[in-house]
């Protein structure tokens, strides 16, 4: 951009404006150009006007014709430049079809979702009927029915969450074998489930053996939400039953299951000659099996070295299982000379826990993008 010099003359001037309106492209340079040439103060026709008082009687007559000459011809092509320039302008709220479309944000699937889909796949492979039902479960069926006497700790109100007015008694479908045989009544549902174990007797209660099923779902407990804990939180619950069925079957079966779900523990065992070692059965204690026994994988982050995710023991607890109780036959009418069976539960925030490193579990339930958008479409 040329210095302001009206000593170059009229003619010359008008050369730089043309130069320097060629490179005009917005409405903000025209109007920097329109100050800068026709503007009242410090512009080329205000600093010719200017030239004027000191110009000799012969020269002001030739300035101020050439002066006026480049101010109407300076005005007449900045007024053709701002016609040019609304002409191509988008009216308003115009899309601009030349702009590069915006790429849709794809969803992500939660990963607790991701788990029980994985769980689903691991048993339908081998078999197993899924199964789902009502959240709000009478007493029978989440308690008395699995062996759950009405002292026992599980059935505390510190423990369960129930309900502030019985619902209508649970009708089911038509009276079932297993109804039939037992004297019991259906009582009203007056908590929310605090496992899926009762959807393992009201299978029971409708179908004879043999039984291969899971049931999954979200279940309740009164405990505080904090790092490893939470009031609801999701069960997978497996039933086997049928002629013959000894626990060498429940080992296999959970053994196959740890395999699937922790593969890359798995590889790294036998990668170190551990791979007999993935998995260990503790015996313990629950009321609807006997025997029962809890079941630890190696621990995922130190691979059995021991460090502070498995207390320095190198194993990680991750179900429970053992083999169902006589007294569960009772309840839904099997005779438990003719069958055995088995069962296993275990959490699917504690499966993702361990299977993602997540140090929270309340990270699952916050619905953070960044945690989120980590796990698979």
């Amino acid at each position: 951009m040329s210095p302001i010099d009206p000593s170059i003359g009229p003619d010359r001037a008008r050369e730089v404006f043309r130069a320097e309106l060629a490179e005009v492209r917005t409405d903000a340079e025209l109007q920097a150009l329109r100050t800068r040439w026709v503007g009242r103060k410090g512009s080329w026709v205000a600093a010719f006007m200017e030239a004027l008082a000191t110009a000799t009687p012969e020269q002001k007559k030739p300035v101020g014709r050439g002066a006026n000459e480049l101010k109407k011809e300076v005005e007449a092509a900045i007024a053709e430049r701002e016609t040019a320039l609304a002409s191509t302008k988008r009216p308003p709220n115009a899309v601009d079809i030349t702009l590069p479309g915006r790429t849709p944000v794809l969803g992500h699937r939660h990963p607790l979702s991701l788990i029980r889909d994985e769980v689903i796949e691991i048993f339908t492979r081998l078999g197993y009927q899924v199964l789902e039902g009502p959240e709000v479960e009478d007493d029978y069926h989440n308690f008395e029915a699995l062996n759950m006497p009405a002292e026992h700790p599980a059935r505390d109100m510190q423990d369960t969450l129930y309900l502030t007015r019985p619902m209508p008694a649970f009708a089911p479908d038509g009276a079932s074998a297993g109804q039939a045989r037992r004297s019991h009544a259906p009582q009203p549902r007056t908590l929310l489930r605090t496992h899926t174990s009762a959807m393992q007797i009201r299978h029971m209660e409708k179908h004879d053996p043999p039984v291969r099923l899971v049931a999954i779902g979200p279940v309740y407990r009164r405990d505080n939400l904090d790092l490893t804990h939470t009031p609801m939180f999701h069960q997978v619950e497996g039933l086997v039953v049928g002629k013959g069925i000894t626990l060498a079957d429940l080992k296999g079966t959970l053994t196959a299951m740890a395999e699937a779900l922790f593969p890359s523990t798995r590889a790294e065992g036998a990668r170190s000659g551990q791979a007999a070692d993935f998995i260990r059965f503790r015996p313990s204690f629950f009321p609807y099996t006997e025997p029962s026994a809890e079941v630890d994988i190696r621990c995922i982050k130190c691979k059995g070295s021991g460090c502070a995710m498995c207390k320095k023991t190198g194993w990680i607890e991750i179900l429970g299982s053992g083999m169902v109780h006589p007294a569960v036959f009772e309840a839904v009418g099997y005779d438990a000379d003719e069958v055995t069976g088995f069962a296993f539960g275990m959490g699917v925030e504690r499966v993702a826990l361990l299977k993602w490193g997540v140090e929270d579990i309340r990270l699952f339930y916050e619905n953070d993008l960044r945690f989120l958008e980590q796990f698979g479409l």
